[in-house]
């Protein structure tokens, strides 16, 4: 039992560095939300389900903390989004070799 919880509190700790490198390494505020939000979420309900294989008394304080961080990290991402958004902050995105292409042509063909 101990090495199934070593194996998600790794997990854990993989899942949140890799949300901090997406907070680095993301063109702007929109890719940066996405990444530590959905990762980090990830990476906290795996060291919680980590701990709580450890320490299996304190199942009843991780599942509050688990649910507060299930219910509070995607409003506080949507609330930042749309912050920036009515802010002016505009979406990054890939700029275009060349004239746009007429209505209709390059959908699907």
């Amino acid at each position: 039992m101990t090495l199934v919880a070593d194996l998600f509190l790794l997990l854990g700790a993989a899942f949140s560095c890799l949300g901090a490198l997406g907070l680095i390494r993301m063109p702007d505020v929109y890719n940066r939300l996405q990444a530590g939000t959905k990762s980090v979420t990830l990476g906290a309900m795996a060291i919680l389900i980590g701990i709580g294989l450890h320490h299996p008394q304190w199942w009843s304080n991780l599942l509050m903390i688990g649910v507060l961080v299930l219910f509070t990290n995607p409003v506080g991402s949507a609330s930042i989004a749309r912050a920036a958004l009515i802010s002016g902050i505009r979406p990054w995105h890939v700029p275009s070799e060349g004239p746009p292409l007429p209505a209709g042509e390059g959908e699907g063909k």
